[in-house]
C-alpha cells in the first residue's frame, strides 16, 4: 500500500498556517469581547493573521501543484485545497474592509431624524462606565451631512396607529434582533438596548423614539404614529456601515410586524 512521502508535508503545513490564522482572527475577536484586551489590538491582529493566511495559501497552492503532478492520495489534496481556500479567505477578509471603509463615510452615529435625533438616557451611563471613545451625544452637521449623502433612505417609519400598538411592536422588534433592552419607557415613547456585534463583540447602543404626529403626507390626514431609531458605537471612527445597516433591518422587520407582510 503505498503511502504518501515527506513531500506531503507541503499540504499538511499550509492548511496548518491557514487554520492558524483564522484562529488568530477569531480569538482576536473574542479576546476583544472578554475584555483581555483593546478594540484597537484586536484590530492590528487582522493584518498579521491575514499574513499568516496569505502564507498558508501560498504553500498550499504548492502543494496542491506538487501533489497533482506527482500523484497523490485523495487526502493530501483535500488538505491543500482547504488551506488554499482558508487561507485565501482569511488573507481577502482585511481587504475586504478596507475595500468596504472606501464606499461608506466615517461615521458611527446614524438616526432616522438628523435634525432631531433621539437621545440616549439610560444608556449614557453604561457608555461612561464602558470607557466609550465617543460622546453620547449626537455627533452633529458634519455627521449629518454625510449621512444623508450615503443613506437618503433612512427615514423614520410612520403609521396609521396608536403609540401604545407601535410601541409594543417596536420593542418585540428589538427583541428580535437579540438586542439587550436596556430601558423600555412607554410613558415618553423611548426604548433603549445594546446590540453586539459577532466577530469582534462591539457594543453599540440604540434609542428607538415613539410619538404621535400630525397628518403626515405619506399616511394622510389624521394623527399618525412616527417612529425613529438612532444607532452609535461606542469606539471608532467608522462603522463599515454597520449602524446604518442594524436601522435599516430594525425598520423592516418592524414594517412587517406592523403591516403583517
Amino acid at each position: 500500500m503505498r503511502r504518501d512521502g515527506p513531500k506531503s508535508l507541503i499540504s499538511k503545513i499550509g492548511l496548518g498556517l491557514a487554520l492558524a490564522a483564522a484562529l488568530g482572527a477569531v480569538a482576536a475577536g473574542y479576546g476583544n469581547g472578554a475584555h483581555w484586551w483593546s478594540y484597537r489590538v484586536a484590530l492590528t491582529a487582522l493584518p498579521w493573521a491575514a499574513a499568516l493566511g496569505l502564507a498558508g495559501a501560498a504553500v498550499s497552492l504548492a502543494g496542491l501543484l506538487w501533489r497533482r503532478r506527482r500523484g497523490s492520495k485523495r487526502r493530501a489534496i483535500v488538505y491543500a485545497l482547504l488551506g488554499l481556500l482558508l487561507g485565501l479567505t482569511m488573507a481577502g477578509y482585511p481587504y475586504s474592509m478596507r475595500v468596504i471603509a472606501g464606499h461608506v463615510p466615517p461615521i458611527h452615529d446614524i438616526t432616522t431624524d438628523t435634525a432631531n435625533p433621539p437621545q440616549f438616557v439610560a444608556l449614557v451611563p453604561l457608555r461612561e462606565a464602558a470607557g466609550a471613545t465617543s460622546p453620547a451625544a449626537y455627533d452633529g452637521p458634519a455627521t449629518a451631512r454625510l449621512q444623508l449623502e450615503a443613506y437618503p433612505d433612512i427615514k423614520p417609519a410612520l403609521y396609521a396607529a396608536s403609540e401604545s400598538q407601535v410601541f409594543e411592536a417596536a420593542l418585540a422588534t428589538a427583541k428580535s434582533m437579540g438586542w439587550q433592552i436596556v430601558a423600555s419607557v412607554p410613558a415618553e415613547g423611548r426604548i433603549e438596548a445594546i446590540a453586539t456585534t459577532f466577530w469582534f463583540h462591539f457594543k453599540d447602543d440604540v434609542v428607538i423614539r415613539i410619538e404621535t404626529e400630525r397628518n403626515a403626507p405619506s399616511v394622510g390626514p389624521g394623527l399618525v404614529t412616527r417612529v425613529d431609531i438612532r444607532s452609535k458605537s461606542r469606539v471608532g471612527r467608522s462603522d463599515l456601515g454597520t449602524n446604518a445597516a442594524r436601522i435599516k433591518r430594525f425598520l423592516l422587520a418592524l414594517d412587517r410586524r406592523m403591516t403583517g407582510r
